[in-house]
C-alpha cells in the first residue's frame, strides 16, 4: 500500500488566475543576485510544490548553491518551510544526495550567533521525520539547551521532545537532560516547555520536580501553573491514593489571577474529588469566572460546567442559587436564559422568597430602564421564570402576582398587530395561577380588574375579559366587572352617542373657523403708503378649512382622530370603532357566563332581569355599530353570529345552553392546561437519581483499588478527541454505525482506478476518506484527486498527489468546511499519467457526493408564542404543494417529521380523530443555530378513503438557503412515495 497521506504543517494559498512559471524560469530568478527576485521565485516554489507540482532535483542543487548561503532573514524563513515541503526520498525510497548539504547548513545556523535563526531552525527542527538528518544535528542541539536567550532554549527543548518522542534512540537521555534543565532554569516559558516534555515522556521526573515547589506553585506563571494542572489530573486519574498528595495545591489555584488556570483548576477539583467543601468550591470559581469574563462565550461554556455539575451535586448547587443570579448582570440575553432556568432548577422551599425578591428587582429594572428590544424580551424572561416558580412554590404567588400583574399595560399600544411584550406571558400566568391555586382567586381577580383601566393593546384587553368571565362566580365581582365594561364603552348606545358626538364637534369646528376669520380680518389689518402718497388699508386674510369627512357616519372626526393619542374615546369603544370586533365576541363569552352565573346565586326575579337586559343592551349596541358603517371596518359573519348567539342565549335562558356555557367551558380549559402540561414534562429531561439497595456494598476512599478511576475517560483526551471530531458516538444500531453504511462508490468496477468514498460528518466539517484502487497493469504517476464544491461548501487543502504500483492502492483524505445549513455537492475527477506511455493525461470521472442537510438539523421544542413570534418575523417562505401516494393524513404526518428531522410541536390530543382534515407546526434547529418552521395543511375526501393525501407545506426560515433546501428535501422524499406503489 502506498503512503498517500503526507504531514502537513504549513498551509499557503496561491492565486489561481496567474500562470504558473516554468521550472527554467524559476532557476534564473533564484541564480539571480536580486534578493526580493529570490524571494518571489521561492513563494512560486513553494506553492507549486505543495500543489503536487513535481521538480528535477537540479532544482535542489539551485536552491542549495545560490540560495542557502544568503543571510536575509526573509530568504531564511522561506527556506524553512522549502525543506518542509520539497521530497527528501529518491522514487527508489533513498534519502537525496543534496540533503546532506542541507543538513550541514543548518548545523552551521544553529550555532548561528543570531537568536532567531537559531530558533527558527529549532522550531523547523521539530518538523522534521527523517532521523538521518536530524541525528548529525544532535550535538549542536544539546548545546542550544545553554545559550543565553530564552527563545532559544525554550525551542530546543521542544526540538528535544519532539526528536525524543519520535526517535528516542538519538537522545536516550533526554529526560535527564531537561530534568536538570528544569531545576537551574528561570525563565517561565522554558520551564514550561520543559515540565511538559516530562509530564509526557517521564511523568516521575516531573512528579519529582513539583514535589519539591508544591508551595510555590501559586507564584509560577500561568502557563506553567496549566502544565501542573493537567499532571495533577493525569497522576490522579491513573493513581487515586495520590489524591490527597495534590488536592491543596490545586485549591490553591483556584486563587490564580489567569481566567484559563481557575477554570482547568476547578475541573480537576471536581475530578478528584466529591467532597461539598470542593465541589463548592470549584462552584464559586465558576461562577466568579463567569462575573468577570467579557466574552459571551466563555460565559456560555462555562455555565454548561455548571449546568452539568448540578446533575451529580444538585445539594450542594442549592446553597449557591443566590450566586447564581448574580449572571443576571451580564448582557448577553442567552447567558441570563441559561442562568435563571439553572437558578429555577437549583431553587429550594428555603431560598424561593430570596431568589424571588432577586427577580421582582430585575423586572421592575427593566421597567425603569430604556426600552428596547433586547429589554422587553428579558421582561419576557424573567415573567416566564417567575411564572414557574409560581407553580413550584405556591406560597410566594401572593408576591408575585400584584408585580406581574402591574406589566399587563406592557403592549401599550392600540394596534393589534403591534408587539405585546410580557403582558401576554402575564396572562399565561394568570389563566393557570387562578385555575390551580383557589386561595388566590379573590386577589388576582382584584389585581386584574385594577390594571384593566390601563390596557390599551387589542389583544391583552380580550385575553383579560376572558379570564374575567371565565372565573368572576361572586356577584360582587360579576357586578364590578360589568361597571368596568360600561366603562370601557362609553354611554349607550353606541351609535347615537357616536352621532352626538360628531354633530358637537362639527359645530366646534365651525364656531373656531368663524372666531379665527373675526380675529384675522380684525387683527391683521395695517396702514400702508400707496405709491401717490395716500394711505390705504391692507389685510392679511388666511382660512385653513379641514376635509370634510365622508360618507356613513366618519364626518365630524369619527374616524379621524381613531389613531391619535388626542382621542378621548373609552379603549373599548375605541378598538370596535377601529373594526375591532373579535373583542366584542370574547366580550360577548364573558358577560353571558357573568349572566349565567349571576342568575344562579341571585334569587330576585327584577335583579335578575335588570343584569340580562342589561348584557343584552351591550350586545345590541356593538352588533348595531358593526352594521352601521361607522367603524373602519364592519363585523364579519363569525363574529356577528357569535354575537347573535350570546343573545339568544341569554333570551332563552335554555339550561342545555347555560350548561355549556358555566361547565363545558371550564371542562375545556382544565384539558387544555393538563395536556399543556403533559407536554411540558415529556420535553424535559429525565433526572434518575441513583438508588442505593439496602444490599449494595459499601465503597471507602480508603480502600477503593488503584484502577478506581478506570472506567472513567481521561478528560484532556476526551476534549481533544471531541475537537478532532474522532469521538466515538454511540449508536442503537450497529449497522448504522458501520462505516460501510456511509460509504459512496465514486467511479465504476471498470474503470482503471477504482474509488469510493467514506463521508465522515463532523459538527461544522466533513471529512472524505477516498479509497483508490489502481486496476491496471501498469504504474500510475502523478495520480491526483481533484475535487471542487457547490453549495456553502469549502475545500480546506488539495490532496497531494501520489504514485500508485500495478494493483496496488492507497487512502486520501480532504477536508471541506460547513459554514451554512444547505445541501451541497461534492464534484471532480481522477487525472494520472501511466509510466513510460506518451500523451495526454487520463482522467476519470467521478460521481457527484450529496451533503445531506439533514446531518446539521436537530429537532427542537419551542413554544407556542415563539413559534407565532418567529413566524412574523422571518422573511424567506417555500410553500410546497403535496403530491404522495400515501392516504392516511397521520401515515404521511409521520412521514414528513422522518424525511425533515423535526419535530411536531401540535399536542397529541389536538391530532386524533377522523375529521378528513389534519393541521400541525414542526419545528427544527440546526447546529449553526438557525431556526426552520412548517406548517402542514392536509386533507382528504371522505368518501374516497384510498385516495391520496392533498394540501400544502409552508416552510418559514431566516435565511433563504435553509427554507429552500428543506423544500427540495421534502419534494425528494415525496417522490420516493409516489414510486414505492409502483414498484
Amino acid at each position: 500500500m502506498s503512503q498517500a497521506e503526507q504531514p502537513c504543517y504549513t498551509l499557503i494559498n496561491m492565486p489561481t488566475d496567474s500562470e504558473p512559471p516554468s521550472e527554467q524560469k524559476l532557476r534564473e530568478d533564484l541564480e539571480k543576485p536580486d534578493v526580493n527576485g529570490k524571494i518571489e521565485a521561492l513563494k512560486k516554489v513553494i506553492a507549486m510544490i505543495i500543489n503536487g507540482e513535481k521538480f528535477n532535483s537540479s532544482l535542489l542543487m539551485t536552491v542549495v548553491k545560490y540560495v542557502m548561503p544568503s543571510q536575509d532573514h526573509m530568504i531564511k524563513k522561506l527556506l524553512l518551510v522549502f525543506w518542509e515541503v520539497v521530497p527528501k526520498y529518491s522514487p527508489d525510497g533513498k534519502l537525496l544526495h543534496e540533503m546532506i548539504l542541507v543538513c550541514d547548513a543548518y548545523r552551521k545556523d544553529l550555532q548561528h550567533p543570531n537568536e532567531f535563526i537559531r530558533g527558527s531552525t529549532l522550531r523547523f527542527l521539530c518538523k522534521l521525520k527523517e532521523p538521518e538528518l536530524l541525528e548529525p544535528l544532535m550535538p549542536s542541539i544539546r548545546q542550544c539547551l545553554e545559550y543565553r536567550h530564552t527563545y532559544v532554549r525554550r525551542n530546543a527543548i521542544l526540538a528535544i521532545f519532539t526528536i525524543y518522542k519520535n526517535f528516542d534512540s538519538l537522545i536516550p537521555d533526554a529526560p535527564e537532560l531537561i530534568a536538570s534543565l528544569l531545576d537551574q532554569e528561570q525563565d517561565a516559558s522554558c520551564k514550561r516547555n520543559a515540565f511538559m516534555m516530562l509530564l509526557h515522556v517521564d511523568q516521575e521526573r516531573a512528579l519529582n520536580y513539583l514535589s519539591t515547589c508544591l508551595d510555590q506553585v501559586h507564584t509560577f506563571g500561568d502557563i506553567l501553573q496549566l502544565v501542573i494542572v493537567e499532571l495533577i489530573y493525569k497522576v490522579c486519574h491513573a493513581n487515586p491514593t495520590e489524591r490527597s498528595r495534590f488536592i491543596r495545591c490545586v485549591y490553591n489555584l483556584l486563587q490564580s489571577s489567569s481566567a484559563a488556570v481557575r477554570y482547568e483548576a476547578a475541573g480537576t477539583l471536581i475530578c478528584l474529588s466529591s467532597a461539598p467543601t470542593a465541589v463548592r468550591s470549584a462552584a464559586s470559581a465558576y461562577i466568579d469566572l463567569i462575573l468577570k469574563e467579557s466574552d459571551n462565550n466563555v460565559k456560555l461554556i462555562v455555565l454548561d460546567r455548571l449546568v452539568g455539575l448540578r446533575e451529580t451535586h444538585e445539594r450542594i448547587l442549592q446553597d449557591l442559587v443566590m450566586d447564581v443570579l448574580r449572571i443576571l448582570s451580564a448582557t448577553d440575553l442567552e447567558v441570563r436564559k441559561k442562568a435563571m432556568d439553572l437558578a429555577l432548577e437549583l431553587v429550594t422551599g428555603r431560598t424561593i422568597e430570596e431568589v424571588v425578591g432577586v427577580l421582582k428587582k430585575e423586572v421592575l429594572k427593566t421597567s425603569a430602564a430604556i426600552e428596547q428590544e433586547e429589554t422587553g424580551r428579558y421582561r419576557q424572561l424573567l415573567v416566564r421564570t417567575l411564572h414557574n416558580a409560581c407553580i413550584r412554590f405556591p406560597d410566594v404567588a401572593p408576591q408575585i402576582v400584584p408585580t406581574l400583574i402591574e406589566f399587563l399595560a406592557d403592549g401599550d399600544n392600540y394596534n393589534e398587530k403591534a408587539p405585546t411584550g410580557a403582558a401576554e406571558d402575564v396572562l399565561v400566568f394568570v389563566r393557570e395561577a387562578i385555575q390551580k391555586f383557589d386561595h388566590l382567586k379573590s386577589l388576582i381577580l382584584q389585581k386584574l380588574m385594577e390594571s384593566l383601566a390601563t390596557v390599551k393593546n387589542a389583544k391583552i384587553y380580550r385575553s383579560a375579559l376572558w379570564i374575567l368571565g371565565e372565573h368572576c362566580t361572586e356577584v360582587e365581582d360579576i357586578q364590578s366587572v360589568m361597571t368596568l365594561v360600561r366603562q370601557a364603552l362609553g354611554d349607550l348606545p353606541l351609535v347615537e352617542d357616536e352621532l352626538k358626538r360628531a354633530a358637537s364637534t362639527g359645530e366646534d369646528q365651525d364656531q373656531q373657523q368663524e372666531s379665527a376669520l373675526s380675529s384675522q380680518a380684525s387683527g391683521l389689518a395695517q396702514k400702508r403708503v400707496t405709491a401717490d402718497g395716500t394711505y390705504a388699508s391692507q389685510t392679511a386674510f388666511s382660512v385653513t378649512v379641514g376635509k370634510s369627512g365622508s360618507s356613513g357616519g366618519k364626518s365630524g372626526g369619527v374616524g379621524a382622530s381613531l389613531g391619535t393619542d388626542k382621542d378621548d374615546r373609552p379603549v373599548l369603544r375605541r378598538h370596535l370603532l377601529k373594526g375591532d370586533f373579535f373583542i366584542g365576541a370574547a366580550l360577548g363569552t364573558a358577560l353571558t357566563k357573568l349572566a349565567v352565573r349571576y342568575l344562579a346565586r341571585v334569587p330576585d326575579p327584577t335583579r335578575q332581569n335588570r343584569f340580562v337586559a342589561e348584557c343584552m343592551l351591550v350586545l345590541s349596541c356593538i352588533l348595531h355599530l358593526g352594521r352601521s358603517g361607522m367603524p373602519e371596518r364592519p363585523v364579519s359573519p363569525d363574529d356577528f353570529e357569535h354575537l347573535w348567539l350570546c343573545m339568544k342565549v341569554l333570551a332563552e335562558r335554555s339550561q342545555p345552553m347555560m350548561e355549556v356555557f358555566d361547565l363545558y367551558c371550564r371542562e375545556a380549559l382544565d384539558q387544555l392546561l393538563s395536556s399543556q402540561l403533559a407536554e411540558e414534562k415529556s420535553c424535559e429531561t429525565v433526572r434518575t437519581k441513583r438508588a442505593v439497595q439496602p444490599d449494595d456494598p459499601v465503597r471507602f476512599i480508603q480502600l477503593a483499588p488503584a484502577n478506581e478511576f478506570g472506567d472513567l475517560e481521561d478528560r484532556f483526551d476526551l476534549t481533544l478527541s471531541q475537537a478532532l471530531g474522532t469521538a466515538a458516538k454511540p449508536e442503537s444500531d450497529i449497522l448504522l454505525s458501520s462505516k460501510l453504511n456511509k460509504v459512496t462508490q465514486l467511479t465504476g468496477f471498470s474503470d482503471p482506478v477504482y474509488a469510493e468514498a467514506y463521508v465522515h460528518v463532523n459538527q461544522y466539517d466533513i471529512v472524505l476518506d477516498v479509497l483508490l484502487v489502481n486496476q491496471t497493469a501498469d504504474t500510475l504517476q502523478s495520480l491526483s484527486l481533484e475535487l471542487a464544491t457547490l453549495g456553502d461548501l469549502k475545500l480546506v487543502e488539495k490532496p497531494a498527489p501520489l504514485t500508485l504500483a500495478s494493483k496496488d492502492f492507497a487512502n486520501i483524505k480532504a477536508n471541506i468546511k460547513v459554514t451554512s445549513t444547505e445541501n451541497g455537492i461534492i464534484f471532480g475527477n481522477i487525472v494520472y499519467d501511466v509510466r513510460g506511455a506518451a500523451g495526454d493525461r487520463n482522467c476519470v470521472v467521478l460521481n457527484d457526493i450529496h451533503i445531506d442537510i439533514m446531518d446539521y438539523i436537530v429537532p427542537s421544542h419551542c413554544s407556542d408564542v415563539d413559534f407565532r413570534r418567529m413566524w412574523v418575523e422571518f422573511e424567506w417562505e417555500n410553500k410546497v404543494a403535496v403530491a404522495t401516494g400515501i392516504s392516511d393524513l397521520r401515515d404521511f404526518l409521520a412521514h414528513l417529521i422522518k424525511a425533515t428531522n423535526m419535530r411536531c410541536l401540535t399536542p397529541e390530543k389536538a391530532l386524533t380523530g377522523e375529521c378528513g382534515f389534519l393541521a400541525a407546526n414542526l419545528y427544527a434547529r440546526s447546529i449553526f443555530g438557525e431556526d426552520a418552521l412548517a406548517n402542514l395543511s392536509i386533507e382528504k375526501p371522505p368518501n374516497q378513503p384510498n385516495a391520496p393525501v392533498t394540501g400544502h407545506i409552508r416552510i418559514r426560515a431566516k435565511s433563504q438557503g435553509m427554507a429552500v433546501t428543506l423544500g427540495d428535501k421534502i419534494n425528494m422524499s415525496q417522490k420516493q412515495t409516489l414510486r414505492a406503489p409502483a414498484s
